[in-house]
């Protein structure tokens, strides 16, 4: 169900627009509006999940739907093969500033670790 004053959520229901890379019945992936790699996409089930925290067990599927989104977009962008970066936070001390579950998809240059 989704929450009516989630960002995330009016954006995978096409209410708010996005530069829209990928998209399935369970999942919307856009660019993100402050890239930090050459290509930068938030991966969003269209199920509004808050945080890793409120994860339940048949939640299990649209996690694997994310994963597998990415790994698509890191194909069609041109980076599987160099590899590239998935990232979820959880929680405002881990940086999670939209409270909607979303993966970080970063490719397109070398990236280095330990991130910032």
């Amino acid at each position: 169900m989704p929450d009516t004053d989630c960002l995330f959520c009016k954006i995978g229901a096409g209410e708010i627009p996005a530069d829209v890379i990928h998209e399935t019945d369970a999942v919307r992936a856009f660019r993100d509006i402050n890239p930090q790699a050459p290509t930068h996409a938030l991966i969003i089930p269209k199920r509004h999940i808050a945080s890793i925290n409120e994860l339940q067990g048949d939640d299990a599927d649209i996690v694997g739907k994310l994963f597998l989104a990415a790994k698509d977009i890191a194909r069609e962008e041109g980076f599987a093969e160099p590899g590239y970066r998935v990232v979820m936070n959880c929680n405002a001390a881990a940086g999670q500033t939209v409270f909607h579950i979303h993966l970080h998809l970063l490719g397109g240059r070398d990236l280095h670790w330990p991130p910032g």
